[in-house]
């Protein structure tokens, strides 16, 4: 892989101050040693004693129950694209996931159902094990040491947050797997600028283009690389237009490669993705109220064409426009509230108790048709319980603006009504394929508002919720000055037998893919900004730089799993960014004072390669601040990982004249202190063995929310086998599950060193392990610090990425 040497003005590998082959086969293999070493550790470190727990945890309720609605077909909605839970899903599948098992609490067992959740967990758990070694290559392919590439590696294989995610049936390793691999494809494409439209070129432009697309496909988080690499590609384009080199039909082919590779590419994947999803998801099922009428015909769903015009006497079905609540409801149940009258409700689904009777003003039927139009006066007789819709003025049940008024289902045997159950329709919108909709009422075709003739306010709904006695359906209100698309609604069905049989038909037009991927992609984006309920665990971006806490997964048998970093590796990351943007701030104060500081070429060194990093934790991590939905701390970990890439470059620049032996020295140092934390808190990560002592000395922060008095004050007082082995036949004691945790996210804690993982019938085989790999590391840089004795400056190309 070629890299750019600090002087800006030659190409060389990694390798060229090798004077024979056979040096350079044995650093070559010296180098492939260190990674193999590294990654055996990363399979030891990521899938130890992954079976346990034997239960639910966190939102393995979600993307585990995903996985069988895939397998049943039965669509569902989420909020984020489904690339990963297609992976999930595929690999449930394979090992023989029975869908009637639904993960819907944390705490289900899985061992009696005999669910074949260890392979589901290693799907993630092996993505967690990849992301090490290409830490690793995307440092070194960025021109730096093999100091700063293991240093990389180490950190992000002890980061105990990731580790914790990786090892569970959740989104988040996919993500940063496939976000690892697109920035080292970028890097590895950097790498090859001073040989365009080459083979390799191409291959690592294509590769970086199915890796934005990927990263995307997973979580929308995804997009965050996608702007990366587009900011790097304009500082690229934007210095080939100012190479007088570069005439401008090469520079069009230069602009109309990336285009393909980087938009192109990256947009087909995405929608393949969706194309994937709606073949495997194509039956009814619980997402079908999230979705317009003319989705839900694709899933299965009919509705028979209906008359055109809208007639007195007609029975017909009404939908609202302004939200997915669907149709004007109701049913024998009365409010428990206000009136106490019949409730009026939205509800998502077809049903009979959504039919209306139009009646005239004075509750009459005409013996001849007579058809609606815009400022007509109308009743609505509720077929299954023949009372009319009907306002006054009253309070909503929910809604406590003044503006807002009860609506309710009113009236009895021999009440012919009064002016309260009075509605004009008032058509304010219509198809422009059919003009006379704009005037006369049509089926589906004309979108209305219904009128209070009394309280002068409009039939109206939004997003919220009648409590347990209101079947938990969306509110219907009265609302003077409504917003127009929430008073909005239009007639779905139109039945009435004295309709003559030549009357004009009409129905949904067929909703094809392109339809269907934009409506579901906006139904996400809706569905995910509303997320802006509390949770006990949530948090802001300002704390997440500082680890203020964590997130609390499962609990059980004095055991627990609490998402939390290793505080070392996140405080020194956070030391790097802020180092990086002083150094920044400090060259451009410079710069404009006339100083052009060169540092003997240590700012290039510096700028490229760790400029990337930076711009990758910025946007990874800022957009954050402008969300107002739901965050919690697993949104930095992709942030983290470009964090962690700049602490290497701030390695090299720190050490680059320093002799191969103090670098050893430092390196060994810094990893020392990452892997004894990283040990520290790891039954929080693992769900192993604590004591309540151990716990309390674990907290650096205050603000770090795991219950040490759920662990006993000595491991004597655990049952005699591990947590591991003992998980294996759990099924009796009770979980630790707050209730505000069972419906989206955690529960309690953990800690240890490897030697608490497991029981000592299985603790020497995995600490040896470790403590081979470990071994086979040092060993490697040790070798390299004596094999020249040469300041870093020598070995090092610098920087292949801007």
């Amino acid at each position: 892989m070629r890299t750019l040497s600090h002087d800006g003005d030659h190409d060389h590998t990694h390798y060229a101050k090798f004077s024979n082959r056979r040096s350079l086969a044995w650093y070559q293999n010296l180098e492939l040693q260190i990674v193999g070493a590294i990654t055996v550790l990363a399979l030891v470190v990521r899938l130890w004693a992954i079976g346990y727990p034997t239960s639910v945890v966190f939102d393995e309720v979600h993307f585990g129950g995903f996985a069988s609605k895939y397998i049943k077909g039965r669509f569902f909605m989420d909020v984020h694209p489904p690339l990963a839970k297609m992976l999930i899903a595929l690999t449930g599948w394979i090992f023989g996931l029975d869908p009637s098992f639904d993960f819907k609490e944390i705490g289900m067992d899985y061992i009696e159902p005999k669910v074949p959740y260890i392979p589901m967990r290693l799907m993630c758990g092996l993505m967690g094990v990849a992301v090490v070694p290409m830490a690793f290559y995307t440092i070194r392919n960025s021109g730096h040491s093999l100091y700063a590439s293991t240093l990389a590696a180490l950190l992000v294989l002890f980061e105990n947050s990731i580790v914790t995610q990786s090892r569970l049936i959740l989104l988040d390793s996919p993500l940063i797997f496939f976000t690892a691999f697109t920035a080292l494809a970028w890097v590895n494409f950097y790498g090859e600028r001073h040989d365009p439209f080459s083979d390799d070129w191409y291959i690592w432009l294509f590769a970086t283009g199915i890796g934005l697309g990927l990263s995307g496909s997973v979580k929308w988080v995804g997009l965050f690389i996608i702007a990366t690499i587009g900011t790097s590609t304009l500082n690229q384009l934007w210095t080939l237009w100012g190479d007088l080199r570069i005439s401008p039909r090469m520079w069009m082919n230069h602009f109309l490669a990336r285009a393909v590779c980087l938009i192109v590419v990256p947009i087909s994947v995405y929608m393949l993705m969706f194309e994937i999803h709606f073949l495997l998801l194509g039956s009814s099922g619980e997402g079908d109220g999230f979705m317009s009428a003319p989705f839900q015909m694709t899933l299965g769903h009919s509705l028979k064409d209906s008359p055109l015009g809208v007639a007195y006497g007609a029975s017909v079905s009404i939908r609202h426009v302004g939200t997915q609540g669907g149709y004007l409801h109701s049913h024998a149940s009365n409010y428990e509230t206000g009136s106490k009258q019949q409730q009026i409700t939205l509800y998502p689904h077809k049903d009979t108790n959504n039919d209306w009777i139009l009646q005239r003003r004075d509750g009459s039927i005409p013996e001849t048709l007579e058809y609606l139009k815009s400022g007509d006066y109308v009743r609505l007789l509720h077929v299954a319980t023949h009372k009319r819709l009907h306002s006054h003025n009253l309070k909503p049940p929910m809604t406590e603006d003044e503006n807002h008024f009860e609506v309710s289902g009113y009236g009895f045997d021999g009440f012919e009504g009064d002016a309260n159950d009075e509605w004009r329709v008032e058509i304010v919108d219509h198809e422009a394929s059919d003009p006379e909709a704009g005037e006369k009422l049509h089926t589906l075709r004309s979108k209305f508002k219904l009128v209070h003739q009394q309280m002068n306010c409009d039939l109206f709904s939004h997003k919220v919720k009648l409590p347990k006695w209101g079947f938990e359906q969306q509110e219907v209100t009265c609302m003077r000055s409504a917003v127009l698309a929430k008073a909005t609604w239009i007639i779905e069905s139109n039945r009435y037998d004295q309709y003559p049989e030549d009357a004009p038909m009409v129905n949904y037009k067929k909703l094809g893919f392109l339809g269907k991927f934009l409506e579901l992609n906006k139904v996400m984006w809706t569905t995910n900004a509303g997320l802006t309920e509390s949770h006990p665990y949530d948090s802001r971006p300002s704390s997440w730089v500082w680890l203020r806490r964590g997130i609390s997964f499962w609990g059980k048998d004095q055991k627990h799993i609490y998402l939390i970093g290793n505080w070392f590796t996140w405080y020194l990351s956070s030391a790097a960014i802020v180092f990086y943007a002083a150094m920044r701030l400090l060259l451009f104060v410079r710069d404009k004072r006339g100083y052009r500081d060169d540092f003997n070429g240590l700012r290039e060194y510096y700028e490229l390669s760790g400029g990337f990093f930076f711009m990758g934790w910025c946007y990874h991590y800022l957009p954050f601040f402008l969300m107002g939905r739901q965050l919690f701390l697993h949104h930095y970990l992709p942030a983290l990982y470009f964090a962690i890439l700049l602490v290497s470059v701030t390695f090299d620049l720190v050490c680059r004249f320093m002799p191969n032996k103090f670098r050893l020295v430092l390196l060994l140092l810094v990893s020392s202190v990452a892997i004894y934390v990283f040990r520290m808190h790891a039954p929080l990560t693992y769900g192993s063995q604590w004591t309540r002592s151990q716990c309390e000395a674990s907290k650096v922060l205050r603000t770090w929310d795991y219950d040490c008095n759920q662990y006993p004050e000595t491991l004597s007082l655990y049952p005699t086998k591990s947590a591991v082995t003992s998980g294996s036949n759990s099924g009796s004691s009770a979980e630790v599950i707050p209730e505000q945790d069972k419906v989206v996210e955690p529960i309690e804690n953990g800690q240890g060193v490897f030697s608490d993982l497991v029981s000592d019938d299985h603790q020497d085989e995995g600490s040896k392990a470790a403590g081979v790999a470990q071994a086979q590391i040092i060993r490697g840089v040790e070798v390299l610090g004596e094999d020249t004795g040469r300041g870093g400056g020598e070995e090092d190309g610098t920087q292949a990425t801007d």
